[in-house]
C-alpha cells in the first residue's frame, strides 16, 4: 500500500538535485517469496486487490463457506477471456499458483463456481498504487511547495513530471533549476520541492514509482494564488455591505425629505381654510 503525503509550505532549505530520476538499488531484488490470499464464498468480499511490486508467486484460492449449500460445483478459472486450471484441490477449495516475473502476468483472475447457481469471485494483482489528492493543493505567490510520495516498498526510481497543457515533461528538463528539488529520506520516499512560486508554475504535477513489474503513479494540482487572493470574498462582503448601508442611508434622506414636502403642504392647506369661509 502506497502512502502519499502532499503538503505546501514557505520552506526553502534543502540540497539541489541534478535530475528528476532517483535510482535506488534495492529496489533491484526480486522477490522470492510465495504470498497466499484467500476469498470465501459466498459470505464475500468478491473482490480482493493484491499489490506486487517484484517478481513473485502467489497462490489464489476460492474456497467455500462450510455452511454454503453449492454441492459440487464445476470450478472454472479465467485470467481476462484466457482459461486457466487449478493446481490444486481440497475439500470446497480451490487454488491456482501464479508465477509473476513480467508486467503481463499482472491483471484480473476469476474463479467461477457453477451448480445449481453461479458464483464468482476476482482477484485484482496490480503494482502497488499510489494515492492522489483529489482536492487542489493552494498555495501562494514566493511560497515553497513541497509534493511528497512515499511507499512500503522500494522502487527502482522515481521519477517526477509536470503537465506542460500538451504532454507530461519531466522536472530535469524544466530550467531554471536551482528552482525545483528532488529529496529524498530514503528509497521509499520522493520529494519535489518547488521555490519562489509564481502564478504560472500552477498546473499538474506526477510523481511516479519505477517498480520491476511497471510504474505506479500519482497525480498532484497546484493552484498558486496572489496574497491578496484570500482578502476577496471579505472585500465583496464589506462592499456588499457598503452598498446596503449606502442604499439604507439614501432612503432615509428621501423619507426625511418626502415627510418634510408632506408637512409643508399640509401647513399650506390650513393657512388658506379661514380665507375660504369669508
Amino acid at each position: 500500500r502506497l502512502l502519499l503525503l502532499l503538503l505546501c509550505t514557505s520552506l526553502s532549505g534543502g540540497n539541489p538535485a541534478d535530475a528528476a530520476t532517483q535510482e535506488f538499488k534495492p529496489g533491484n531484488k526480486l522477490s522470492v517469496d510465495l504470498s497466499e490470499h484467500v476469498i470465501v464464498l459466498p459470505a464475500g468480499p468478491f473482490e480482493k486487490n493484491i499489490s506486487v511490486a517484484s517478481p513473485t508467486e502467489v497462490d489464489l484460492t476460492c474456497k467455500l463457506d462450510e455452511n454454503s449449500n453449492l454441492k459440487n460445483p464445476q470450478v472454472t478459472w479465467k485470467k481476462g477471456s484466457e482459461t486457466i486450471s487449478h493446481t490444486s484441490k481440497a475439500p470446497n477449495s480451490w487454488t491456482i499458483k501464479v508465477t509473476i516475473s513480467e508486467s503481463s502476468h499482472l491483471g484480473s483472475y476469476t474463479c467461477f463456481l457453477k451448480a445449481e447457481k453461479e458464483l464468482s469471485a476476482t482477484f485484482h494483482l496490480h503494482v502497488p498504487p499510489i494515492d492522489g489528492r483529489e482536492k487542489p493543493v493552494i498555495a501562494y505567490i514566493g511560497d515553497t511547495g513541497v509534493m511528497v510520495c512515499k511507499t512500503e516498498h522500494h522502487p527502482r526510481a522515481w521519477k517526477w513530471f509536470m503537465n506542460n497543457g500538451t504532454e507530461l515533461v519531466s522536472i530535469d528538463k524544466i530550467l531554471p533549476k536551482d528552482k525545483y528539488e528532488i529529496l529524498s529520506r530514503s528509497a521509499s520516499e520522493s520529494r519535489l520541492e518547488i521555490h519562489r512560486l509564481t502564478v504560472a508554475d500552477s498546473g499538474e504535477y506526477w510523481c511516479e514509482a519505477d517498480f520491476v513489474l511497471g510504474p505506479g503513479k500519482a497525480r498532484f494540482e497546484v493552484r498558486v494564488l496572489s496574497v491578496a487572493e484570500p482578502l476577496k470574498p471579505f472585500i465583496a462582503v464589506v462592499a456588499e455591505v457598503a452598498i446596503l448601508v449606502t442604499l439604507i442611508g439614501l432612503y432615509e434622506v428621501y423619507s426625511k425629505k418626502r415627510k418634510a414636502k408632506e408637512g409643508e403642504k399640509e401647513f399650506d392647506q390650513i393657512e388658506q381654510l379661514p380665507n375660504s369661509h369669508i
